[in-house]
């Protein structure tokens, strides 16, 4: 009997050990990158925190996006290595191939690029939809006309939304190819604003492009107060907007990964510290494209560690199959698969996780930036159920805040008795210099408003013109536009071309030349004044 219980108990130990033995230790998956990208080195990142078993053991191919070729060789070849799925990057002409591929192979592919629209649910989306978001800001500024400036690297579903959008609210809206804009077409678009007096601009770009057209902005002297941008981006602390700053620009962004969530900045923070010397790029901070890819990793990871929880076989056994075959064998285990990363709820750098039944992102927040004058300052939020919420302190009560905090520059020109300097101006040093009318006019501004200011002459002397064929502005008037200045005050004459680029006060003084006539003397009329209604021909032919 007590032979017959020993048997009996080691089959049920190899009945357990043999349906735990089943799910593989090591789980094959892929990677599309382009070489020394950003998102591949996250990737490497990332794996290295997840360890777990089910170990994560990466089949990297790097690929140049663009390629359909070498996109379709690269999928091939990792589908017969056996890889259970696949992570990595597409781009406009490369998105259809890969949908294609998974779709009649069953294989999953995880990718932070720009979101599409598919009903294909092998395709787990990792970057969140932004126009949703992108309207709730828009109808938030109250806009009806803008400039829409859009890249059809990221597709054009945000473009499309906006327009359904505008056709519904009666917006106008010009929309531009940034991809096709020439340096004639980029000025034109700004002087139809300028001539309109508008300067609300939405720019839809991924972060490599967008960063080249603010170059060109700034470069323009399109940065001036005057103009209002949207960055349809999700990266807003990703970009460098110094240049942008100085010049005033009204700059509002989006942002998906939370920088002050403790969390969030030790994952940062050990990324800064991972060791990437076998790449050729210089390290940079985490972006938003790289914290996504890090969370593919950890939904890959939880996944699996999921399906492991509950013994579902997936081990693929013997070949793997050809991806080119006809008709094609999808995998029969991949089903499994993309319901386990469609199901996954967790909380990652870009936020809370959870995927719907197209596999796209669900229940998430995105934060609304603005540019202060001392750096990015969230002033929102968005999500699904609340849509847009401003959470900006409301202390701006009146004009005057925040000009405590700042110098402002205040051109001017050397002209008698407006602005001169003193005798004694090199023993002297700031606005002490100076003597005049406008001098003093600007002191008695400053302590009216309440702002620290700083008199500085005009580097060429002029006023202000624009080069007809350059199209740039000189003197005052370029300081102004080029942002190198805040404010002028000096004798500046208001003319149309001026005013189409800065705005003028009310005139303090008026100057100018008078047209003087000597008003003619009174006399008594003569004796044949009577005659003078018509001339003497006419008389004589009326005698």
């Amino acid at each position: 009997m007590q032979r017959i219980f020993a048997i009996l108990y080691t089959s049920l130990l190899g009945i357990c050990l043999g349906s735990g033995s089943s799910f593989p230790s090591n789980i094959n998956i892929g990677g599309l990158f382009p070489t020394d990208s950003h998102e591949y080195e996250v990737f490497r990142f990332a794996l290295s925190h997840h360890q777990d078993i089910p170990k994560l053991v990466p089949q990297v191919d790097m690929v140049k996006l663009g390629n359909s070729f070498s996109m379709t060789y690269a999928f091939c070849s990792q589908f017969s290595k056996g890889v259970y799925a696949i992570i990595g990057l597409y781009d406009r002409k490369t998105v259809n191939m890969l949908m294609s591929f998974c779709g009649a192979l069953h294989v999953c592919f995880v990718s932070p690029s720009f979101p599409i629209e598919t009903a294909n649910q092998f395709v787990i989306q990792l970057r969140p939809e932004l126009q949703d978001a992108l309207v709730g800001v828009i109808d938030h500024y109250g806009w009806t006309k803008f400039v829409y400036m859009y890249s059809s690297d990221s597709g054009l579903s945000v473009l499309q939304k906006v327009l359904d959008t505008a056709a519904e609210r009666n917006w106008l809206v010009t929309s531009v190819n940034v991809e096709t804009m020439t340096e004639a077409s980029f000025l034109k678009v700004f002087q139809d604003l300028d001539k309109r007096k508008e300067g609300q601009i939405i720019i839809d770009c991924e972060t490599e492009r967008l960063t080249g057209i603010l170059k060109k902005i700034v470069e323009q002297g399109k940065n001036a107060k005057s103009y209002h941008y949207i960055l349809a981006n999700l990266g807003f602390l990703d970009i460098d907007l110094t240049d942008l700053r100085k010049g005033g620009a009204n700059i509002t962004g989006f942002q998906l990964v939370n920088h002050s969530d403790p969390s969030v900045s030790r994952v940062a923070q050990q990324w800064m510290e991972f060791d990437n010397k076998d790449s050729k790029m210089p390290k940079t901070g985490l972006k938003y494209t790289g914290a996504l890819t890090y969370d593919g990793v950890k939904v890959m990871s939880t996944a699996f560690q999921n399906l492991r929880r509950q013994r579902i076989d997936i081990s693929r056994r013997g070949n793997a199959g050809e991806c080119l075959a006809n008709p094609p064998t999808p995998w029969g285990q991949g089903i499994d698969i993309q319901r386990a990363l469609q199901q996954v709820r967790i909380d990652g750098l870009t936020g809370h996780i959870q995927f719907n039944e197209k596999g796209r992102r669900t229940n998430y927040t995105v934060c609304v930036m603005e540019l202060a004058p001392s750096g990015p300052n969230k002033v929102g939020y968005w999500n699904e159920e609340e849509r847009y919420v401003t959470t900006a302190s409301q202390v701006r009560n009146n004009d005057t805040y925040g000009l405590l905090n700042r110098t402002y520059i205040v051109t001017t020109i050397v002209e008698s008795p407006y602005v001169m300097l003193k005798k004694n101006h090199e023993q002297l040093a700031g606005n002490d210099k100076y003597e005049g009318y406008i001098v003093e006019l600007a002191a008695e501004i400053a302590k009216h408003v309440g702002y620290q200011y700083k008199l500085k002459i005009v580097s060429d002397g002029k006023y202000g013109a624009r080069d007809p064929e350059t199209k740039m502005w000189n003197g005052m008037v370029g300081e102004l536009v080029y942002g190198k200045a805040d404010l002028a005050v000096a004798p500046l004459t208001i003319t149309l071309v001026r005013e189409e680029v800065i705005d003028f006060s009310k005139p303090f003084m008026s100057l100018g030349i008078s047209i003087m006539i000597k008003k003619p003397t009174k006399s008594k009329p003569g004796v044949f004044s009577f005659l003078d209604p018509l001339a003497y021909e006419i008389w004589m032919c009326i005698v």
